[in-house]
């Protein structure tokens, strides 16, 4: 096995990265120590000032060459992304296009989302000035990302990051490293300025990161989140959590329930459930939920599951990990032994790290699968009396990352959304906020802090905002509340400020005191 040289003299092991569909051994990366990250740390540091100083259109010109590389190497990307998820032909498909929407969104925009802004002043001490805003980036910004989307993942980070004019330090999930570092060998091939580099390694590799950086973008657990966040406040770097989900979806009788269990099957199982916003558990008023459960069940035991190749053949794919698939497991098993009944699959299917895609029914509040996100192919549906009881139910967890609600009266689904507590909401569809750039994408509770995108604010917050005051007139004249104080100049000055800011008699420094 190969190994790289640590900082002590000792050997760090490289990372072995196996096809959890099949177990296959698909390649390795360095396992890289605090020091090396360090070093990585400083070299964009050095690079990220020339790059802060092409502007946005200089900036957007390389992005757009590197969109044009990931289009040219779409299909081969395709490949490594299956190798090291086992994700079906479309999933791995889908993550080089949602680059190339990105790049175009945060290319074209940035440059309005950046420029200066001059709010009015607001009274009187601000009326012989003017004002503006500027936004300076934090030099180097990291980018923690997740093993379920490799490579989709950082493309909600990297590009309004470069963009904003930062370098860029990306460090993967030691499961799923390989398609990071496609995105770093395009970065190179295309000659572009060193300020994007990967990190590949295992958890002392991240926290080097957090330590290396300016600003932190983290997704994953909420447990390694509380980890970051606590390192970050050490330092005070300031930082933006992705944390985890268990996002309802809300069945209303008035439905279409044909669109609602698709939709559902769709947002449930997608990526074999292991989405930040997968659909985790499910409430639909009682007059229609014998109905829902039949045609859900029917959808769901349809899919295809298995390994594929580039042929489209399958809809599910495995869990990413073992431990993964265990948890899956655990989940299911505590719900049928409290009572829980499974309507299609419910069990590992003996290969790799496949588990069936599955409907639970007679579920209730108190059981593992409702109170813990899962991040697998599960589906618990319970039945509610109305609407009320399914949005206090949606709202009774630690979680609120997004929901969605299925309902035939639009009216009727704003009016529920408004009453989630979630960070976003899709009426008759599921996980389609994730697509909408122009939204901010972050959670409530323990979900998160902060967002991702949400159109300016996606570049924004990897800015510091600097406030500028000048005079108004070009003729420099003493401010009124410079020494030496005087009583005219004073009251002249408070006067205005009470006269603008102030109500009724007050206005015109006429006051009535209480008696005592």
């Amino acid at each position: 096995m190969n190994s790289t040289q640590a900082s002590g003299g000792h050997k760090r092991r490289d990372i072995e990265i196996f096809n959890p569909a099949d177990g296959r051994h698909v390649g390795s990366v360095h396992d890289q120590s605090p020091d090396a990250v360090a070093a990585t740390a400083r070299a964009l540091r050095d690079a990220q000032p020339e790059w802060e100083a092409l502007g946005a259109n200089g900036r957007a010109r390389w992005l757009f060459e590197l969109q044009a590389w990931l289009l040219d190497n779409s299909t081969h990307i395709a490949d490594v992304l299956q190798s090291e998820t086992g994700k079906p032909r479309a999933e791995a498909e889908l993550e080089v296009p949602a680059w190339v929407d990105l790049i175009n969104y945060f290319g074209r925009n940035a440059g309005k989302f950046l420029s200066d802004e001059r709010p009015r002043p607001h009274g009187p001490l601000a009326w012989t000035k003017k004002l503006s805003t500027t936004l300076r980036p934090y030099p180097l910004v990291g980018v923690i990302t997740p093993w379920n989307f490799p490579l989709a993942m950082a493309g909600l980070d990297v590009p309004p990051a470069l963009m904003a004019g930062a370098a860029v330090l990306l460090k993967p999930s030691e499961v799923t490293p390989l398609s990071a570092a496609e995105i770093a060998r395009g970065w190179s091939e295309i000659g572009a300025p060193k300020v994007f580099a990967v990190a590949t390694g295992r958890g002392e590799t991240g926290a080097a990161v957090v330590d290396a950086v300016d600003y932190v973008q983290f997704t994953g657990s909420t447990k390694t989140g509380q980890i970051v966040a606590r390192q970050c406040i050490d330092k005070l770097t300031p930082y933006s959590l992705e944390l985890g989900g268990k996002d309802p979806a809300i069945v209303l009788a008035d439905a279409d329930i044909d669109r609602a269990a698709r939709g559902i099957a769709w947002g449930a199982m997608f990526n074999a459930g292991q989405v930040c916003v997968s659909i985790e558990r499910v409430y639909v008023e009682a007059p229609v939920y014998d109905q829902f459960v039949t045609t859900l069940t029917r959808r769901v035991s349809e899919l295809r599951q298995g390994q594929d190749d580039r042929n489209f053949r399958h809809d599910v794919g495995p869990m990413a990990t073992m431990d993964q698939r265990d948890l899956v497991t655990r989940h299911v098993s505590e719900a049928i032994a409290a009572g829980a009944r499974v309507t299609t699959g419910g069990k590992p299917s003996g290969v790799g790290t496949f588990y069936e895609p599955t409907v639970l029914v007679d579920v209730d509040h108190s059981m593992s699968c409702i109170q813990e996100e899962t991040f697998g192919p599960t589906i618990p549906v319970i039945k509610v009396a109305d609407e009320d009881e399914a949005i206090r139910l949606a709202n009774d967890s630690r979680f609120g990352l997004s929901a969605s609600v299925w309902t035939g009266n639009r009216a009727r689904g704003r009016r529920v959304a408004r009453r989630l507590d979630v960070g976003a909401v899709n009426i008759n569809d599921a996980i389609a906020n994730l697509f909408s750039f122009a939204l901010p994408m972050g959670g409530w509770k323990q979900s998160g802090i902060g967002s991702r995108c949400g159109g300016a604010a996606g570049v924004r917050k990897y800015c510091r905002q600097t406030a500028i005051t000048e005079p108004r007139l070009s003729m420099m004249i003493d401010e009124p509340m410079w020494f030496p104080y005087t009583k005219i100049r004073l009251r002249l000055v408070f006067g205005a400020m009470r006269a603008v800011g102030a109500r009724g008699l007050r206005r015109i420094g006429i006051t009535q005191e209480k008696n005592r």
